[in-house]
């Protein structure tokens, strides 16, 4: 195909821009030769850095330097200096396609959604948003659009220094080759989407009392006080790295798990998508066949039918009797299969 300069208009959720590199890949492969860059916010920046099927991650931040019309006119007045031919819009807002309007982007393509159609060159009628899993959801976009798409898994790349860096501080914490290395993530940007914290204490402790586990409890260093409660409930010591690795460690760790667990949310499809030998998944309110982890090959599933409708939005849910079915004897008893 003739070369071209394509722009992808990503959406905002890490796990959904790890779901995106699918996208990246099959646009890659069809036009080889082609100029490819990728919009997403600062906080994805990881998940798309030394990707090597683009040529360029542009920062798009509507909440931080974009705010306000003059931000947003300002980036428009750079995209327009880079003289894109085409952009595939992955986020179905009214916004970003104004956007690319206004930069003069000749050909525009996405779902007619929101009173956008007008703005786009190439209208692609939407499926139900919960009839197809996201990667099928965004690779959608581009098949509609000609593309040919050859195959649906996500990826994500890590560094020779992210892998020195893990190395180190695994090393650091007295953590060895031959251990049984467990890592958990009880973090998650949706409360209704978390497990309780008493069943996190509970299963630390069975990991490390029963299997001689080495225990990592991950997060941001916004979740250092959740695991510092955990840690406060455990009868053994697990070892805290909630602020001390960025997304691009995180898949160098990942890389080194024998097992990681934790609910539905962006570091299970990092790990996923980086190639951790074995994850635990717990799911509440959301719907795997939707927004979990794919493909599920290495992965098991955990959510119990507590006859309530899923997926369920109901962001102020204070029951989460759905998570909560979860026990951590469950857990246990996979960990226990999946080391026989």
């Amino acid at each position: 195909m003739k070369d071209k300069r394509i722009l992808i208009f990503n959406v905002n959720w890490l796990g959904d821009v790890v779901f995106s590199t699918a996208v990246i890949r099959n646009i890659r492969r069809n036009y080889p030769g082609s100029y490819l860059a990728c919009i997403v916010p600062s906080r994805c920046y990881p998940i798309l850095k030394d990707n090597p099927h683009l040529d360029e991650v542009i920062i798009f931040d509507e909440k931080d330097r974009h705010r306000g019309i003059l931000g947003k006119l300002k980036f428009v007045r750079f995209l327009r200096s880079r003289q894109f031919d085409t952009v595939f819009l992955l986020h179905r807002s009214f916004s970003r396609a104004l956007l690319c309007r206004l930069a003069d982007i000749p050909e525009r393509i996405g779902y007619s959604t929101k009173k956008r159609g007008f703005l786009l060159t190439k209208k692609i009628r939407p499926p139900d948003i919960h009839s197809l899993h996201r990667i099928d959801y965004y690779l959608n976009v581009i098949e509609k659009a000609g593309v040919k798409v050859e195959d649906r898994y996500p990826e994500f790349f890590v560094g020779g220094e992210d892998l020195k860096f893990i190395g180190g501080f695994l090393k650091e914490k007295g953590v060895k080759e031959a251990d049984f290395l467990v890592a958990l993530n009880p973090g998650g940007n949706w409360p209704p989407k978390r497990w309780v914290k008493p069943h996190w204490a509970k299963v630390a402790d069975r990991l490390i009392a029963e299997f001689g586990a080495k225990v990592i409890i991950t997060g941001s260093s916004q979740d250092m006080s959740l695991a510092e409660s955990i840690r406060h409930l455990m009868l053994e010591k697990p070892i805290i790295a909630c602020g001390a690795l960025n997304l691009k460690q995180l898949g160098a760790l990942c890389k080194r798990l024998d097992l990681f667990i934790t609910a539905d949310t962006g570091p299970l499809h990092i790990a996923n998508a980086a190639g951790t030998k074995n994850i635990i998944a717990i799911f509440g309110p959301t719907s795997a066949e939707i927004t979990g982890p794919y493909p599920l090959k290495n992965v098991v599933i955990l959510q119990k039918d507590v006859g309530c409708k899923i997926p369920c939005y109901v962001a102020d849910c204070h029951d989460n009797r759905c998570m909560k079915a979860v026990t951590p004897g469950d857990v246990i008893e996979k960990v226990k299969c999946l080391r026989k």
